[in-house]
């Protein structure tokens, strides 16, 4: 069994906002599985540890560029919210997403190779990226693009430089952009239920079927009458279908007016959306958890021998 250490807790912790316990508890019944022990927190706890699991843990920037039908969003990332303010920094995004909605690149390897002067580094994005580098002292990386072109038209939202959105549609500019704000405030992972990742669907189905199985069992020992199996598998597949609703983009209620959903309003301004695209600074990156306590230690220890 993987040991579970002070700092792998308070990394959970701090992801989940759940009780330092409980944390330790699911870590040690995952086998040390981050994954796996955030949804145990999440059957456990509900959408307590659900919530806070998707704060986000890095640094950088996201910039888009959007000229016409052509388009383009993009996240850099860096160390420190600091250096993600830096003016060379900000002008390193923009210039890249510019590139992006220009050349097409296959990939962040072939955006590298593009042409780019700047700050006096050059001639490609690579240079300019290392150059950047030795210049600000910190690591700097392009980590992901999507480009569009030749489709709908596109309407673009930006939440300060850590969350941007771009939208592909037919219709009403205006509300194409209430669609992109929606997005960055409501974050759904589709267009529509068809369209949730299967594995996102198995997970929410697993999640789901765990509670069920703890409530009946809480119900048995505070002595109700078991519930029938046909029972529990309604109510889990009740469950799923409330998570389809709640992460499609065409099923979640309007943000700008909640007697609707967006696919209401959309219709009502005889507007479609053919797709979007939706990225938030730092998802899905684990971020060092430095153990302060442990580092003045070694501090200490190490002035102690001096």
């Amino acid at each position: 069994m993987a040991a579970i250490t002070a700092s792998m807790v308070a990394e959970l912790r701090a992801k989940t906002d759940a009780p330092m316990m409980e944390c330790k508890k699911a870590l040690t019944e995952a086998e040390g599985d981050f994954g796996r022990a955030e949804e145990i927190l999440r059957v456990k706890l509900g959408n307590k540890a659900s919530k806070a699991a998707a704060r986000i843990t890095a640094e950088g920037v996201v910039a888009a560029q959007v000229r016409g039908s052509t388009g383009a969003l993009v996240e850099v990332n860096c160390e420190t919210d600091f250096v993600s303010k830096n003016e060379s920094f900000l002008a390193f995004c923009n210039g890249v997403a510019a590139l992006v909605a220009e050349h097409d690149p296959a990939d962040v390897g072939a955006l590298g190779a593009l042409p780019l002067a700047q700050d006096g580094f050059g001639p490609t994005v690579e240079d300019v990226r290392k150059g950047l580098i030795g210049k600000i002292g910190e690591n700097m990386a392009v980590r992901r693009f999507k480009r569009y072109a030749g489709g709908g038209a596109l309407a673009s939202y930006l939440h300060g430089t850590r969350i941007g959105v771009v939208v592909e549609y037919t219709g009403d500019e205006v509300a194409a952009k209430d669609v992109a704000m929606h997005v960055a405030a409501m974050k759904p992972v589709s267009l529509a239920s068809s369209e949730v990742p299967a594995e996102l669907i198995e997970r929410e189905r697993r999640v789901a079927a765990e509670k069920a199985a703890e409530d009946a069992a809480a119900a048995v020992a505070a002595g109700k009458p078991a519930q029938s199996p046909e029972i529990v598998a309604k109510r889990v597949e009740g469950s799923v279908q409330k998570y389809l609703k709640e992460v499609s983009l065409l099923n979640q209620t309007f943000v700008k007016n909640d007697k609707q959903t967006v696919e209401q309003m959309l219709k009502e301004k005889a507007t479609k959306v053919a797709g979007f695209t939706l990225y938030v600074v730092g998802e899905g990156i684990e971020k060092k958890v430095d153990d302060f306590a442990a580092e003045v230690a070694a501090q200490v220890a190490a002035a102690k021998g001096g």
